[in-house]
């Protein structure tokens, strides 16, 4: 099956082309040349973009679909359970309706240390699984740890360096020198390793402990040390996810509730996903983890200072069940990064190609010859305009159009 998009506006996930033809062969994009195709489509007022891939999710029973729906293709799963994510893996896997998948598998984390105050087993049951968490006390058990995601075939690692004192809590975190023991066994293993922290110093507690990435903005620096922060973390090497519409969330913003007043967003949002604005991420369902009331203000300050430093800022949701939800808060996360400073095609990059590099996903993220037909058609021009890659015309994943059977 060939389709070529005609006379569109492309983003290929670094620059923008007007008026250029894209012509899509199987599941990847062909060279230029022959541009005979069984399909055509106008692309006349519209910009094409590679697949979205959001870059912090949580993917459980019908998550990928809701994803999908919005133009992420791929999400990168930064902890759940061995048997949760093995089904979400299989389901990528066998079909081509439902988002791509990543996983790192359960967090590494401290005995009663994030996120075991959320993971309760109540909640553990209401997701479908009897099995605990693992966690780590000591060398012995970080080497074991690893060993067991790689059997079960992480894409790459995560830790915790969290001690709840950004929520009012105290939990036990790993030290210091057990992070790096894990850090150590994930990169002898060939894999990236990615901290959750949600304050500076935990951040740079991670990365002496030699991470490649942090899983969320930090949300407690004020705007008059953003700078200097972000100097300090670009000496590292690393990558920041975004996550500002979670720290919205959890900090009670009501900001996402616009998604539902967005026409272009709520006739694509599923009634599940709709429920979700009727609960809080930060209250009982995910066991009360309030976070600075200036979150999203500090977090909004990093990403800019963090990008002016030459950080990597990867554009993700940590998008859950309970909210923020798939797919649509993608939307949102984009233009809460362009709020923050980012030019628009600066916010895309974050979303496409910036993410493909720092995770290793060398086939997709771009628009190029040879790379997956991963595609998102929006109406407008998100380079100008970030709002329009809400102004959906057309999803494919792997080359198969979404809605066409």
């Amino acid at each position: 099956m060939r389709t070529l998009i005609r006379n569109v506006r492309v983003f290929d996930g670094e620059r923008t082309v007007p008026g250029t033809d894209v012509l899509i062969d199987g599941d990847r994009i062909a060279e230029p040349g022959d541009l005979k195709a069984d399909v055509e489509v106008d692309g006349t007022g519209r910009t094409l973009l590679p697949g979205l891939i959001d870059a912090h999710t949580h993917a459980f029973d019908g998550d990928l679909a809701e994803a999908l729906r919005f133009g992420v293709t791929t999400e990168l799963d930064l902890n759940n359970l061995p048997p949760i994510l093995a089904a979400q893996r299989r389901l990528a896997a066998e079909r081509d309706d439902v988002a791509d998948l990543r996983g790192s598998g359960m967090i590494a984390t401290a005995p009663g240390g994030h996120p075991t105050q959320i993971m309760t087993p109540d909640l553990l049951r209401a997701l479908g699984s009897d099995s605990g968490l693992d966690t780590v006390a000591d060398a012995g058990q970080a080497k074991a740890f690893v060993e067991a995601r790689l059997a079960e075939g992480a894409d790459y690692l995560k830790i915790a360096v969290d001690d709840g004192s950004a929520s009012g809590l105290s939990l036990p975190v790993l030290s210091p020198e057990l992070a790096a023991v894990l850090v150590e066994a994930g990169h002898a293993a060939g894999l990236k390793v990615i901290a959750h922290t949600v304050t500076a110093r935990e951040a740079l507690v991670a990365l002496d402990a030699g991470v490649d990435g942090l899983a969320h903005l930090y949300s407690d620096v004020p705007a008059e040390a953003a700078e200097e922060t972000a100097a300090r973390i670009a000496s590292y090497g690393a990558f920041v996810v975004s996550t500002i519409v979670y720290i919205e969330a959890v900090t009670g913003g009501t900001g996402g509730a616009e998604l539902l007043r967005d026409p272009r967003i709520a006739a694509r949002m599923s009634d599940r996903a709709k429920a979700t604005f009727h609960q809080n991420p930060g209250g009982p369902e995910l066991g009360d983890i309030p976070m600075h009331p200036a979150g999203v203000v500090n977090a909004a300050h990093a990403a800019a200072a963090l990008l002016r430093a030459g950080v990597p800022v990867l554009a993700g949701t940590d998008a859950t069940s309970f909210g923020p939800v798939h797919g649509a808060a993608f939307h949102r996360e984009l233009l809460l990064l362009t709020e923050a400073g980012l030019t628009p095609e600066q916010a895309l990059a974050a979303a496409t190609s910036v993410t493909a590099r720092c995770f290793g996903l060398a086939d997709r993220g771009r628009i190029a010859p040879g790379l997956r037909a991963d595609l998102l058609l929006v109406d407008g021009d998100p380079t100008t305009d970030i709002t329009a890659t809400r102004a959906i015309a057309g999803v494919w994943r792997a080359g198969v159009r979404q809605g066409e059977r």
